[in-house]
């Protein structure tokens, strides 16, 4: 009797797993949950998801506060937020983010638009950058008013959009503030701030307290290698090393204003205050501030969003957009 054993081609563990005929399995990830139009039980906030583009397919869940007789007509900022996970793991629609951010929104009074963007390794980079760039411009597109999401036009302030994102989705938020300096959004929006979460750094040469015997072999490391693995230079290019072009190349940050968030206990600490030393040579214009939580580990405040130390970052944020 033949074996139904599948071969392995590459195995990137504890995430995903990838077979010789070409089919994936997610080792992490949390489930897929529906939106909800008619505001969530618990925190009143409402949710819904839309479609950015049906080719290439990218879709994103709005969250929209809590509407009272004393709020319905204020403007709120708005958060382009896209979410972490290795650039192959969770989405927009999973169970995580969707606590997180509605447990966010909540607490902090903001429009989000989520993006769920394509995953590698199905879809190799940089499509997931060029999805994050459709996404923003989709959300700058809405001011235009008319036939536009009614969420955004009639409760998003236009004049304060932020983007944001966790760990890969910091990287995400790094990247496209460089392009929102080089490249203008529809209808004049600009990107007034960003909030980098944990964010994913790397390059061939340890900094810091990071272990000088395991570097190449770490996960950040292996991560890139795979699902940018035609890269030029690994991690050494510029999108995961902002390093490499010099750090006057920070100054071409298209945004007013930059909040990163570090933890006392994540492999990727140093590299966050690394970033935000190399921001603030680099002749930058404008304002960065860098928030860190001693003692915990990375991304925690997705995965415990009721500690006290995740409450705290919430009202930083709240802060920051405000």
């Amino acid at each position: 009797m033949a074996s139904t054993t599948k071969e392995v081609a590459i195995e990137l563990l504890p995430l995903i797993r990838v077979y010789k005929d070409g089919s994936v399995e997610r080792l992490e990830g949390t489930p897929i949950v529906p939106p909800s139009p008619d505001q969530d039980p618990e925190t009143g906030v409402s949710s819904k998801d839309v479609t950015i583009s049906e080719n290439p397919s990218i879709s994103a869940r709005l969250y929209l506060p809590k509407l009272t007789s004393h709020n319905q007509n204020q403007k709120f900022p708005i958060l382009v937020y896209f979410h972490g996970s290795g650039f192959c793991i969770e989405s927009a629609f999973s169970s995580l983010y969707h606590c997180y951010l509605s447990n966010l929104v909540s607490q902090i009074n903001v429009v989000v638009v989520s993006v769920k963007y394509r995953l590698a390794p199905e879809h190799p980079f940089p499509a997931a950058y060029e999805d994050y760039w459709a996404a923003l411009q989709w959300a700058a597109f809405q001011s235009a008013g008319n036939d536009k999401d009614p969420w955004l036009i009639n409760n998003g302030d236009f004049e304060r959009i932020f983007i944001g994102g966790d760990s890969a989705g910091g990287n995400i938020v790094h990247n496209i503030a460089m392009r929102a300096g080089v490249e203008s959004l529809p209808c004049g929006v600009k990107v007034l701030g960003a909030y980098l979460v944990h964010p994913y750094y790397w390059s061939s040469k340890p900094i810091g307290s990071e272990s000088k015997e395991v570097h190449e072999k770490s996960l950040p490391s292996l991560v890139w290698n795979f699902v940018y693995p035609s890269v030029i230079g690994g991690v050494d290019n510029p999108m995961i090393n902002p390093e490499r072009l010099g750090a006057s190349s920070l100054a071409g940050l298209g945004c007013d204003r930059l909040l990163v968030c570090v933890a006392g206990k994540d492999l990727k600490r140093d590299r966050g205050v690394w970033y935000v030393d190399m921001v603030r040579k680099s002749g930058w214009k404008g304002e960065i501030e860098l928030f860190e939580v001693e003692g915990e580990h990375h991304v925690f405040h997705i995965f415990n969003i009721e500690t006290e130390n995740a409450k705290a970052m919430a009202k930083r944020l709240a802060s920051f957009i405000k």
